[in-house]
């Protein structure tokens, strides 16, 4: 009984040391109990004896994460609190940290659900999206040489149905040395003008200035085929 007492002062003796972090340049006060809140972190790691050499030059422990993003997270180890401010920020540190209840939680955030169930899972459907999408930038920089903006044609169809239907004005554009980029058929999910939608949001997220309109062949009454402008300056 009395080495059972030992064990369990021991244990709280080591919560309650005081932990100073530099995460990121911000500086914050917690301890150790808090850090340790939930098995299978990556705090034990981070300030495990063998972790030493990552203390900055007053002995904090140094992570080199956004400390913007970590006191939300620090607060739901204390509180229990969910963030309700940079969710998609906050998300990312979760998962660095392999905090899973606070993962589990922000997925369950509009936010997250929209972005990563609903949207990413729709992309992952259509074959070689992320293949075509670099390919479609690079013609838009191609395009750029002394311009304030390019264009690219992209080919967008959602059935089998609607990919025969484009074969001619794909030819149409092939011999008009027209490049385009096409995208499609996926099986099930969105209509193309979700895709689209899509397409613009992941461009935009590389940091570029694009828009988007319908490109109508005088042959083409199937409208699968849009322009996407670059703006460059």
């Amino acid at each position: 009984m009395s080495s059972a007492k030992v064990i369990r002062g021991a244990s709280t003796e080591l919560d309650a040391k005081v932990v100073e972090l530099n995460v990121g340049g911000q500086f914050y006060t917690t301890t150790m109990g808090t850090l340790m809140k939930h098995p299978g972190s990556k705090f034990s790691e981070i300030l495990s004896r063998s972790a030493k050499h990552y203390k900055d030059a007053q002995g904090r422990f140094f992570i080199d994460r956004p400390g913007t993003y970590f006191g939300p997270l620090l607060d739901y180890l204390r509180t229990g609190q969910v963030p309700t401010e940079y969710i998609p920020e906050v998300y990312q540190e979760a998962k660095f940290y392999q905090i899973h209840p606070l993962v589990k939680l922000l997925e369950d955030k509009p936010q997250i659900f929209g972005e990563q169930v609903a949207r990413m899972q729709f992309l992952m459907g259509v074959p070689n999206y992320r293949e075509n999408l670099e390919v479609l930038l690079h013609l838009a920089r191609a395009e750029a040489v002394a311009m304030r903006s390019s264009k690219v044609v992209v080919c967008v169809v959602r059935t089998e149905e609607d990919d025969a239907k484009c074969t001619e004005p794909l030819h149409i554009l092939e011999a008009k040395k027209t490049p385009v980029v096409k995208f499609g058929p996926w099986k099930a999910g969105p209509v193309t003008e979700d895709f689209v939608y899509c397409l613009e949001k992941d461009i935009r997220a590389k940091g570029y200035t694009v828009a988007s309109q319908r490109y109508h062949l005088s042959r083409d009454p199937y409208t699968c085929f849009w322009i996407l402008v670059f703006t460059w300056w």
